[in-house]
C-alpha cells in the first residue's frame, strides 16, 4: 500500500510540478528579456520617479543651505576657505533617507520633500 501512495503521489508531483517549473522558466526568460511586468514593477517605477521628483524640489534649498564647494567659493555670503563638502553630504544623506521613508509609507512627492526639509531644518 505505500508504494502505491508513493507512485500515485510521485506521478501527481511530476504533471503539476512540471507544468509550475514551465510557469516559472517562462517567467525568468520573460525577466531576462525585459519584458516581464510584475505586481511590483509599476511600484518601483513611481518611487524612482516620486524620490526624484522630491529631490528636485528641495535641490535649490539644499543648495543655497549647503553650497558645494565651487559655490561657496563665489558667493560674497560664504567663508570661502570653509569646506562644506561634508556637511553637504551628511545632509543629502539624511534628507535622501527621509524622502524615501515617507514615499515608502504612501506619502505624496510633495509631503515628502516637506519630511526631507524637516529632516535637515531647511
Amino acid at each position: 500500500m505505500p508504494v502505491i501512495r508513493w507512485l500515485i503521489s510521485k506521478t501527481i508531483q511530476f504533471f503539476l510540478g512540471s507544468a509550475q517549473e514551465r510557469r516559472s522558466d517562462a517567467t525568468a526568460k520573460r525577466k531576462e528579456e525585459g519584458t516581464f511586468e510584475g505586481a511590483s514593477a509599476s511600484k518601483d517605477r513611481n518611487f524612482e520617479e516620486n524620490y526624484a521628483a522630491a529631490a528636485r524640489l528641495l535641490r535649490t534649498r539644499i543648495d543655497q543651505e549647503f553650497p558645494d564647494a565651487y559655490y561657496a567659493r563665489l558667493s560674497s555670503g560664504r567663508n570661502s576657505s570653509c569646506d562644506y563638502g561634508q556637511d553637504r553630504a551628511l545632509a543629502i544623506d539624511t534628507m535622501s533617507i527621509a524622502i524615501a521613508m515617507a514615499l515608502r509609507n504612501g506619502a505624496t512627492v510633495q509631503q515628502a520633500a516637506t519630511a526631507g526639509a524637516a529632516s535637515i531644518g531647511i
